[in-house]
């Protein structure tokens, strides 16, 4: 099958297994159970998201020898519930009220009882209410990779690495926490990015499709290669959007990260770097959660000016460059080689 045939409906066949398996669920929900928990993840889950991580665990499973077919489609499309489950509880810990353009989680729940005027503590049971969710999305995840259809002992293969990344995203949101509180060092933030999101987005997926196919251990080192660097280029970008990024484009509010005192790569740099009156500006500033708009604008200033916003623009282009060097040295089909180079510019080169 060539890459056209594959590549374009894509994003619509995982939307369309997505949508098949929570179909599925809704005949499974319980008697008398309230369905608004079901009915706000099927929204959340179907509404948007760029499903990267699908795609690329479907191009690793082809780069692996793997042929087109049905059931890695259902595979690849797991990891967005996983991703969900990822989305809803890193929500929970930053306090972000918005995802995708949209209320997240935890913020829908607490207005739907405001909205009702339900006895207790509003804000406990929306944090409460989308821990659940974010608990069944990686249910979900876990069942609908097993139940994609492949033979059991290719899934078995690649629930090794499906388990690998887990583990991996929890510990590195863990230590997300810890350097929080840390040193806010450069080092302790790109471990957090490494663990945190670049692994699962684009390593993991890739792995877990190519051990899904069979493929040799050369391949799995390979695209580590690639993707770790990618994967770090791919967060970075994230986090300069989280600073500077049009908030109508991107989805979240532009004072989030800077309210939090998100202990980016970035801000590591711009601290590094600052002489004494903007160390103390950004003391002042940066994790104030009363930040207004003109206070940000003066923070992003004082990152312009130290010149972390163009260090990060570089270490961006850099480890891009790496991992498109990787790829080219892993000797793959035409077709596969094209298509994640495309995904590489899609993952770097984007506004939202």
């Amino acid at each position: 099958m060539t890459l056209q045939a594959t590549r374009n409906p894509l994003r619509e066949r995982f939307d369309a297994a997505l949508t098949g398996f929570i179909d599925r669920q809704d005949t499974a929900w319980p008697d008398g159970a309230p369905r608004g928990a079901l009915d706000s993840l099927r929204r959340f889950i179907l509404a948007g998201g760029k499903r990267i991580r699908p795609a690329f665990c479907y191009w690793g499973w082809r780069g692996g020898g793997g042929e087109d077919c049905p059931e890695v489609i259902d595979a690849a499309a797991a990891l967005e519930l996983f991703h969900a489950f990822a989305l809803i509880h890193d929500d929970i810990i930053d306090g972000s009220d918005r995802r995708r353009g949209q209320p997240s989680m935890h913020r829908l729940f607490a207005t739907l009882h405001d909205r009702h005027a339900w006895r207790g503590d509003s804000l406990a049971f929306g944090r409460n209410t989308a821990l659940l969710c974010g608990d069944l999305c990686a249910a979900w995840a876990e069942q609908m990779f097993h139940e994609c259809g492949l033979p059991p002992g290719q899934i078995h293969q690649g629930y090794a690495a499906f388990a690998l990344m887990r583990t991996e995203v929890i510990a590195g949101q863990y230590l997300d926490l810890v350097s929080g509180v840390g040193d806010g060092s450069v080092a302790s933030a790109l471990t957090v990015i490494r663990m945190k999101a670049a692994r699962y987005t684009v390593t993991r997926p890739l792995q877990i499709g190519a051990r899904l196919a069979g493929a040799s251990p050369s391949l799995w080192k390979a695209f580590g290669e690639f993707g770790d660097p990618l994967g770090d280029a791919f967060q970075l970008r994230d986090d300069v959007l989280g600073v500077f990024g049009d908030p109508a484009v991107t989805g979240k509010p532009a004072l989030d990260d800077l309210r939090e005192g998100k202990p980016t790569v970035m801000m590591a740099l711009a601290r590094d770097a600052a002489g004494r009156p903007q160390a103390a500006r950004m003391a002042s500033l940066f994790g104030n959660p009363a930040l207004d708009d003109e206070g940000a604008e003066e923070l992003r200033g004082i990152i312009r000016s130290t010149g972390a916003h163009e260090q990060i623009e570089q270490m961006i282009r850099i480890r891009t460059d790496a991992a498109l060097a990787a790829l080219t040295g892993a000797r793959l089909p035409p077709p596969v080689h094209t298509a994640l180079t495309e995904l590489a510019a899609a993952a770097v080169d984007r506004t939202h």
